[in-house]
Formats: C-alpha cells, sequence, structure tokens
C-alpha cells in the first residue's frame, strides 16, 4: 500500500510528539519508512527473531512427529505456547503502556534464547517430550511480553505518515523469516540429522536480534502511573469493541486463519501424503511466507486500495478456497503453489488489518491494543494449530484442512452479515482523515478517566 498519509493538523500530541521522526510524506514512496535508521534496526532485529521461530518450528514438528507419530502430539506445540500468551495479555498489554518498551523488549528476547538452549539440551539427551512442552510454555510467556511491547515501541520510531507502508514492511520482514527460517531448519534437519542443531542456530538468530535492539537509542516517554485495576488492564478490549471496523477486521482474519489454516498438518502432510523428506518440508514451510513477500512487495509498489473492506473479504474467500485445494491435492509443485496462494491472500488482509488498528489506536493504548491483537493472531496461529491437530487425529489431515477451507467462505459470508459495513471501509489513509475528530475524542475520553 502506498505510503502517502497526510497528517491531519488536530492529531493529538502524543501520536507525534516524544522525539518521533518526522518527515515529509512522499507519494508512493515503496522504502519511505525504512529510510529511518531506528525502523530498519528494528525491522532486522525482526527479521533475525522470527527467523529463530521459524527454524524453531520446522526443527519442533520434525522431532515431535518423528519421536512420537502423533498428529494430537504435534498440535499440542502450538497449545503449549497460546495458553501462556493469553492469560498474560492483559498484564503484559499493561506492562507495554506503563514500563520502558524497549527494556521489555529485551528481557523477553533473552528469555527465549535461553530457552532454545534449554531444548538443545533436550533434543541432544533424547529427554522426555514433556521438558519441550514445559519450555514451550516458557516460551509463550517470552512471547507474550514480546508482542505488545514491540508492537507498540516500533511506532514510536516513525512519523505518522508513514505508517501504512510501515505496516507492509513490517509484515514483510515477518515473511522475509518465514522464508529463510524454514528453509534453514530443514537444511539443518537433513545435513545434521537432528533437530538439535536447529535449536543453537535459533539461539544465534536471537542473540543477533538482541544486539541490533540494543542499537536503538532509548526515546523519552512519559508513562502514566495509573494503578493496576481491571478498568485499566481491559482497556485494549473496550478500545476493540467500540470499535466495529477494527472488530471486524480482527475477527475475520481470527476466525479464516483458525479454521483454514494448514501449516500445523505440514509435517503429516510431507511425510505420509506427498511422500517427501525434511528439505521439502522446510520448502513447504517457506511457501506461504514467499508469496506473502511477493505480495507484500506489490502492495509497497502498487495505489492504496481503494476499497480496503472488499479487498479484504474477497482475499480470505480466495485463502479459503485455496485451502482446499491444498488439501486434495496428491502433487507436490501443485500443494507448494497452494501454499504461496495462501500467504499471498493472507498479506491482503494482514496489512489492511494491521494499518486499520494502528491508524484509529492513540499512543497511550498501544501496548494493550497489541496485546489485544496478539491474542487474535495467537488463536489464529498456535490455537488453530491445535484444533487441526485434533481434528486430524478424529478425522484424519485431508479431511481437516478441506473442511477448514469450507470453514473459512463460511466465515466471510457470517461476516458480511454481521458486519456489513466493513464491505463499504474505503482507502485507509481516507478513513483516517475522516475518523480524526472521533479519534480525538477517544484519546480525550480516555485522558479523563486516567485522570
Amino acid at each position: 500500500m502506498s505510503s502517502h498519509q497526510k497528517i491531519s493538523p488536530k492529531h493529538s500530541p502524543e501520536d507525534s510528539s516524544q522525539d518521533t521522526p518526522t518527515a515529509p510524506p512522499s507519494d508512493r514512496d515503496a522504502f519511505a519508512a525504512l529510510r529511518f535508521r531506528d525502523f530498519r534496526l528494528f525491522a532486522i532485529g525482526r527479521i533475525l527473531i522470527f527467523t529463530s521461530f521459524q527454524m524453531q518450528t520446522v526443527a519442533l514438528g520434525w522431532e515431535i512427529y518423528d519421536r512420537t507419530g502423533s498428529a494430537l502430539a504435534l498440535g499440542g506445540v502450538g497449545l503449549a505456547q497460546v495458553l501462556p500468551m493469553i492469560l498474560l495479555t492483559l498484564f503484559a498489554g499493561h506492562v507495554a503502556d506503563r514500563q520502558d518498551r524497549k527494556r521489555t523488549i529485551l528481557f523477553a528476547i533473552g528469555l527465549l534464547i535461553l530457552c532454545s538452549l534449554g531444548l538443545a539440551m533436550v533434543s541432544y539427551r533424547q529427554g522426555a517430550i514433556a521438558w519441550i512442552y514445559t519450555l514451550l510454555v516458557l516460551i509463550g510467556m517470552s512471547r507474550a511480553f514480546l508482542k505488545p511491547a514491540s508492537d507498540a515501541f516500533i511506532w514510536q520510531l516513525i512519523p505518522v505518515s508513514v505508517f501504512t507502508n510501515a505496516a507492509t514492511w513490517n509484515s514483510s520482514s515477518f515473511q522475509i523469516a518465514a522464508v529463510a527460517g524454514p528453509a534453514l531448519g530443514g537444511l539443518a534437519i537433513a545435513a545434521l540429522g537432528s533437530a538439535t542443531g536447529v535449536y543453537l542456530l535459533a539461539a544465534l538468530a536471537a542473540i543477533l536480534c538482541f544486539g541490533s535492539v540494543l542499537l536503538i537509542p532509548i526515546r523519552p516517554v512519559t508513562h502514566r502511573s495509573e494503578p493496576i485495576s481491571l478498568k485499566a488492564l481491559s482497556a485494549g478490549f473496550k478500545f476493540v469493541w467500540q470499535n466495529q471496523l477494527v472488530l471486524a477486521a480482527i475477527s475475520l482474519d481470527l476466525f479464516a486463519v483458525l479454521l483454514g489454516g494448514a501449516t500445523a498438518l505440514l509435517p503429516i502432510f510431507a511425510k505420509d501424503i506427498l511422500q517427501v523428506g525434511p528439505l521439502e518440508l522446510g520448502y513447504l514451510q517457506a511457501a506461504p511466507s514467499i508469496g506473502a513477500l511477493i505480495m507484500a512487495v506489490a502492495i509497497a509498489h502498487l495505489p492504496p486500495f481503494r476499497r480496503a473492506g472488499l479487498a479484504m473479504l474477497w482475499s480470505v474467500l480466495g485463502f479459503g478456497i485455496v485451502t482446499i485445494v491444498f488439501g486434495l491435492s496428491r502433487w507436490f509443485w501443485l500443494s507448494l503453489l497452494m501454499l504461496a496462494f495462501t500467504g499471498a491472500l493472507d498479506m491482503i488482509s494482514v496489512v489492511i488489518r494491521h494499518t486499520l488498528v494502528q491508524i484509529r489506536t492513540p499512543e497511550h493504548l498501544r501496548g494493550r491494543v497489541a496485546a489485544v491483537n496478539s491474542i487474535f493472531i495467537s488463536a489464529s496461529n498456535e490455537l488453530g494449530g491445535f484444533e487441526s491437530g485434533l481434528a486430524a487425529a478424529a478425522f484424519g489431515p485431508v479431511i481437516a484442512v478441506v473442511g477448514g477451507g469450507i470453514g473459512t467462505i463460511v466465515v466471510v459470508f457470517a461476516t458480511l452479515g454481521l458486519f456489513p459495513s466493513l464491505k463499504n471501509l474505503g482507502a485507509l489513509e481516507d478513513y483516517r482523515e475522516k475518523e480524526s475528530d472521533s479519534l480525538e475524542t477517544t484519546e480525550l475520553g480516555e485522558k479523563e478517566s486516567v485522570a
């Protein structure tokens, strides 16, 4: 999407002050956000930490299925990580809005490094599977704090005028890692014959991420001394609930990926259905990200979506269709292509949702809204993996994936019925200008409640 956004003169000082970089908006500058040094450092850090996550995902999937042969145990990988993320969401969002975000990020990354080293030790000694799940719970706890702090911190590094472009490259940094991570993970398993070395490589990537974030200077931010209370903790949920377009966008993404996601079952499809090895599994894991990355580059260079709501609905509908084709495929290259399409179509939905959320959220709520958003993302990914594993154990992997694709299509029409205004959402830049007064009113109301 285009990076050109006109800053409203009524925009709250909280979103544009505090030493946030400023720059004149540039018409269709595909690299607008990347021209800021601190954003580049943070993007590099994101690539590294997501590469770590993706390598570990491949290694964990291959090792656990190879040792247990259980689809349910495979689905448990996601469940062990998502439960602590959900349980800690409210507190993690509060920490992101009340404590120094950079220090929170560094602490979370440090814990991830220790967990990766722990996984390497358990794998090398062929320790009990229970130890792997214990470490996954700790990883989920660290990611619970990393996600809202990172999402809130990144918007302090750039001016509002490049938010849309930053959302595109923000997603692209994940996709770059998701292309490299599974490929490196699969290659390392094939070369080393075990998952142990992959966990060590994941720890190294996390260490480099720690160094990248450390180079970003701390920006002076005045944090409110609001005490912990149910009202303060739930402010993010209240904001999302009262903004129906935001609620519609993230709900659509949640249920679509929750039902239509097939990535958790890729080890089963690779080994039992497509009959390929760990290297090809790495390619399958990377395919959605390759498609997403290509789409992200296209979005960055093309004019902005003029009818963002319809674009999002059509992309999710297409996501369901290609998921069905993947589930029915017995040809490796067709499966690879369909997975690439799932990534490309999902990227459209992600950029629209991410930009909409950031444009609508005032600075003092960014951490808590990011925490709420992380619940939707985690539920659609990790919890979706558990749902896929459970469905595969009960009905078989093919029925689980095809049924999920059909469910995704049903979700699109259900969303149209519940939130008919979503289809009327136009250009996101125009939406920000149109809603600027409403946004300012929301900010003032929150300030009064804090006072």
